[in-house]
Parts: structure tokens; sequence; C-alpha cells
């Protein structure tokens, strides 16, 4: 059983930055894709971004493209989501996500297999 728990969030102004740590603190994190999810007030779960074993590919949503980057240390066995130029549309809850390979459908929430207990962040002048 793969336990997530991410890090990071908080409350920022338009503009703003904030930098997400997803760590598992048990098996290794290296050997899964990871994804991160976000979920607005009232609405569904969104896919952000995913990456994979390797760190060689990177998928993200329109939505954040540009801003945000998702990066993996697997000596540290963390992925990292950093959010830059944040936008009030970006307040949620964030949830990193792991699965053992990789699919092009990325986005579809059912897939992810472990999921961590999600850290808030807003983005409100």
């Amino acid at each position: 059983q793969l336990h997530l728990v991410e890090s990071g969030g908080g409350r920022v102004q338009p503009g703003g930055s904030l930098r997400l740590s997803c760590a598992a603190s048990t098996l290794t994190l290296s050997s899964y894709v990871v994804v991160w999810f976000r979920q607005a007030p009232g609405k569904e779960h969104e896919g952000v971004s995913v990456i994979n074993v390797s760190g060689g590919l990177k998928q993200y949503a329109d939505s954040v493209k540009g801003r945000f980057t998702i990066s993996r240390d697997n000596a540290k066995n963390t992925v990292t989501l950093q959010m830059n130029d944040l936008k009030p549309e970006d307040t949620g809850i964030y949830y990193c996500a792991a699965h053992p390979s990789y699919i092009s459908a990325w986005a579809i929430r059912s897939y992810w297999r472990y999921w961590g207990q999600g850290t808030q962040v807003t983005v409100s002048s």
C-alpha cells in the first residue's frame, strides 16, 4: 500500500507562487506515475499535471500550461508541483495520486490507485 502525503498549500495573492510536494511514507514513489488533481468548491476533480516514472514525460491541463511545472526527485521520494502566476480559479484542494503505469487518458480520476488527503490552495486578494 502506497501512502501519499501532500504539503505546501496555503493562501496566496493573485500572481503569487506556491510549491506543492507529494511524498511517499511507505514504499518507493519512484516506481509510480504521479498525477496532481484539484477540486474547486462545487466542482468535479480536474487533472492538473502528470509525470511518468523517469520524469521524461510530463503533461499539463491547458488551464495551467506555462504556469505550473511538475518534477520529481526519485532519490528523495517526492514529486513537486511548482505553481506560478496563480489565479483565483486555481483555488481548490490539490491531491496527488499514483499508479504503476502511465495512460494517455491520465485525467480520468477513477484510474488512479493511491491518493493523498489533499492540501488546500487559496488564491485571493
